[in-house]
């Protein structure tokens, strides 16, 4: 009788599917359990940042993978496949802005979650499990996010991991060894590459088992609250849903407010500049800095002088973090009942915050000082003040009025192919575009005829033939912009020692892009330089450089009624450079505002334009032209005598009898 019973119990509960599966998987009971879960009816907003931390890192997974499947782990490659997806790759720029800005909200998120837990003491008995893997989650964030910034290969990604990984060679002994280690070699290369993208892909299913691990130490004893007092009975509590369920997606939807803010809006706002200079270790950047989520840590590090003990206080001030459940003896633990308490922790939180900012400042005086004055309140606050309280510049830049500026931003096309001829008659003397095809002027106003007749006006090296040999042909729509020089050595040669540099990416290379580069073209002082030939401009970092004034009144000639004055020519030659930095700026901006057209499943709407110019221009041998590196213009081989000669021109047309440029 007992076996029959058994028996149609078990039948009972397999009925359906869902009984089926719930029978050998209770994964429907454990939902139901999560949702009636009992909470603390008292928890504030401050509580929702633990929930927000795991959407962050679900949606930086959800990225990665998908930038995993186009990015390209070797140094030849890294920067350029970076730049494939941004441009070639439907929705590229989309997922690519996402993810790094994602990053550092999600920073942002465990920031406010960190102090949330200093604030209220919810590092104290009987939680101390719940705080020490969550100080293991934080490690594991910051090795993530170190390795995925070196990924994209620019000059910030090859001298940080530099700069960083050197830091263990100040280990006794072992220092060295492990360095070696970490790069794989003698110096940060391509094995360097491979691991930290190996890496990068790996810690982020680290931190997903770390986190698991830290809601179920959680769950042990439940969440604290606001009043440090642990619950007594169910009438103090109220189940997970619908309560919190509710109150966590109005985070939710900030959250995504914020992060989708950035992305259409200032993508590279929280970015540095010289990561779009792809890495070069023969040229150090002025000022090494790590991202921002990392400039305290980076602050205290660089205010020691002594290396070893700098590399200490940067880790101790994380693994101080470890002991706090015996440093703060408060029998108290909110801080919102501690009125002593609560003036130190946010004269902390200010600190902490002003760490941030000294560690992107020069090292020099007074920041040096002002750093290590914080460092020293900072640990004083951990190791001195909770035990007592037991009981109780260049100028800055003109500021002008573009059209691309705004959330309804847009290119002005006019100007961009006025700004395209300032580019092919001044600046591509000496500066290369090697990013941008003859055909993507379609996308600005050219026609189809216009752009095979400026392509052909160029001589491409291609090849080779049937014979083996390179030959010269005329360029076509689908070959890239030509560079001026074979080399960087002949470059320099013809530049006054300096490598110019290429302008497909100048604008998001730069602080504040646009308006630099407008403040860099009309900021010179009457061409006047000094002994080494480096002439004034107060916008320049460092005030002297070695390009030469590019513009002169007159120096090209516009068609209608604009005059080609030196500040008309800056204003279009950046809205030039503004849409080859940024092509998909007008198609972002569009988005954001819900105003564009998705693409179909085949992407056929956003690559029309180039599937037809690939079809149309073929070379001599019938298969599709690319672009052939080497190629250049014809009788292009001294770029500074061509700009000195066009100013020459332009200043006798000025004195010329009835000029209408003469003053």
């Amino acid at each position: 009788m007992q076996d029959d019973t058994k028996k149609k119990t078990t039948i009972e509960e397999e009925k359906g599917i869902l009984g089926w599966i719930e029978y050998r998987l209770p994964i429907f009971s454990f939902l139901k359990h999560t949702a009636s879960y009992q909470v603390p009816k008292n928890l504030n907003y401050a509580w929702n940042f633990g929930s927000l931390a795991g959407i962050a890192l679900i949606l930086q997974i959800i990225t990665g993978i998908f930038l995993a499947m186009h990015y390209t782990p070797h140094v030849d490659y890294a920067f350029n496949s970076v730049e494939r997806i941004m441009r070639d790759v439907n929705y590229g720029w989309l997922i690519r802005y996402t993810h790094a800005v994602g990053a550092s909200l999600f920073f942002m998120v465990v920031y406010v979650h960190i102090m949330r837990g200093l604030y209220y003491g919810s590092y104290k008995r009987p939680r101390e499990m719940v705080w020490f893997v969550g100080i293991f989650i934080f490690f594991a964030m910051m090795a993530t996010a170190f390795m995925g910034y070196v990924l994209p290969w620019g000059q910030m990604s090859f001298w940080g991991a530099t700069v960083i990984t050197n830091l263990f060679s100040a280990i006794p002994l072992v220092g060295n060894k492990i360095v070696i280690w970490l790069w794989g070699g003698f110096s940060v290369d391509n094995p360097t590459l491979n691991r930290f993208f190996a890496l990068h892909y790996l810690l982020p299913f680290v931190i997903i088992a770390l986190a698991m691990l830290h809601v179920i130490a959680l769950h042990r004893f439940g969440s604290g609250n606001p009043s440090g007092v642990e619950v007594k009975s169910d009438k103090d509590t109220i189940p997970l849903y619908p309560y919190y369920i509710v109150k966590d997606c109005i985070t939710f939807g900030l959250f995504f407010v914020v992060l989708f803010a950035f992305v259409f809006y200032a993508p590279n706002y929280l970015g540095h500049p010289d990561n779009y200079i792809e890495a070069d270790s023969m040229v150090t950047p002025v000022h090494i800095v790590p991202e921002w989520y990392f400039l305290p840590f980076y602050a205290m590090l660089r205010s020691i002088p002594d290396k070893l003990t700098g590399v200490l206080t940067m880790f101790g001030s994380i693994l101080v973090w470890f002991l706090l459940p015996w440093l703060d003896k408060s029998k108290v633990k909110s801080g919102a009942y501690r009125p002593v308490f609560k003036k130190f922790f946010w004269v902390f939180a200010i600190n902490f915050a002003l760490l941030a900012w000294l560690g992107g400042q020069e090292v020099k005086e007074p920041y040096i000082t002002m750093s290590r004055l914080s460092t020293l309140y900072y640990f004083a606050y951990f190791v001195i003040i909770l035990p007592l309280l037991k009981e109780f510049k260049p100028s800055p830049n003109k500021k002008m009025d573009w059209k691309f500026d705004g959330i309804t931003g847009s290119f002005d096309r006019e100007s961009i192919q006025r700004g395209y001829k300032v580019y092919k008659e001044v600046c591509a003397a000496c500066h290369s575009m090697n990013r941008i095809a003859f055909r993507n002027l379609q996308d600005v106003g050219f026609s189809e005829e216009d752009i095979k007749q400026i392509a052909a006006s160029y001589q491409v090296k291609d090849g080779p033939n049937d014979l083996g040999e390179m030959f010269d042909r005329p360029g076509v729509p689908s070959d890239y912009f030509i560079a001026p020089f074979d080399s960087k050595e002949a470059a320099a040669a013809s530049n006054n020692g300096a490598v110019p540099p290429d302008l497909s990416l100048i604008i998001k290379a730069r602080h504040d892009g646009a308006n630099y580069v407008y403040s860099l073209l009309t900021g010179y002082q009457n061409g006047e330089h000094d002994e080494n030939d480096l002439y004034f401009n107060p916008y320049f970092s460092t005030g002297r450089l070695a390009m030469a004034p590019p513009l002169s009144e007159g120096m090209v000639e516009y068609d209608g009624a604009r005059q080609a004055t030196v500040e008309n020519m800056a204003y279009d030659v950046v809205n030039f450079l503004q849409w080859a930095a940024e092509p998909e700026l007008e198609r972002r901006h569009k988005l954001g505002l819900k105003e564009g057209n998705m693409p179909n499943d085949n992407g056929k709407e956003s690559f029309k334009g180039e599937k037809e110019w690939d079809l149309r221009n073929k070379g001599p041998g019938g298969g599709i032209v690319t672009h052939a590196k080497g190629a250049r213009y014809d009788d292009h081989s001294d770029a500074a005598r061509r700009v000195e000669e066009r100013r020459r021109q332009s200043e006798q047309k000025k004195n010329e009898p009835g000029s209408s440029m003469k003053r």
